[in-house]
């Protein structure tokens, strides 16, 4: 994907987001990571920037060590997402986009329901399409830790062989990563309905070991 494409896409999928209510006033953030040919520079959304409303042509571009070169002041999340993007790539080496939104159930899950992980694997699009979602214990936004914990998270998830797609930021919101922002829209989606049905069903109970076993073995669901 070229750059152009790349802002464009931002864009669209800052407005879907934000026109299907998972972003709301200026929570959020958005990032592409660029190819070899644009010398692993990355695209993220301004700092304070409304989703709904950006402008291709002020998205915040830095190069490869997170020096700004063009655009409105970019995400105070740019350190973790450069984290996450040197975690992953080492399980998923074409991880290019990255989105951060403030979803409604998915917050509520991290503030009613304190675990390691967000959600057990209750639906078999979940575990074939999200997986496992770790939760980072709380630390205020753009926090210099936060990038330290969500990495180790990332490797030690892939060391099991269970490679992440998405973390949650505890009382903030979820980090999803694939590789176009198309497919982590498709993340997010799935995981934000998934924490909603965790609230409509009482005491949902979670697929067996045969159930996932199969789901891996025809769908290479990593879980």
């Amino acid at each position: 994907m070229n750059e152009l494409r790349a802002r464009e896409e931002i864009c669209r999928i800052g407005s879907s987001l934000f026109e299907r209510g998972l972003v709301h006033a200026t929570a959020g953030n958005i990032s592409i990571r660029l190819g070899e040919a644009d010398g692993g520079a990355f695209l993220i959304t301004p700092t304070d920037a409304c989703l709904g409303f950006l402008d291709p042509a002020r998205l915040a571009k830095l190069d490869a060590g997170l020096r700004q070169l063009s655009g409105d002041p970019a995400s105070k999340t740019i350190a973790l997402h450069a984290g996450i993007y040197r975690a992953a790539t080492a399980y998923d080496p074409d991880t290019r986009c990255i989105i951060h939104t403030h979803s409604t159930h998915c917050v509520a899950l991290s503030i009613a329901h304190a675990s390691n992980e967000l959600l057990p694997p209750i639906t078999p699009y979940f575990v074939m399409k999200v997986g496992h979602v770790p939760v980072i214990p709380y630390h205020r936004p753009g926090a210099p830790a936060t990038a330290d914990l969500v990495t180790n998270t990332i490797r030690a998830y892939g060391r099991r062989g269970t490679p992440l797609r998405a973390v949650m930021l505890e009382r903030l919101g979820p980090n999803v990563w694939h590789d176009s922002p198309a497919a982590a829209m498709s993340v997010l989606e799935e995981l934000e309905e998934t924490a909603r049905l965790m609230f409509l069903v009482d005491a949902p109970t979670a697929l067996g070991e045969l159930p996932i076993q199969e789901l891996r073995e025809t769908f290479g669901a990593r879980w």
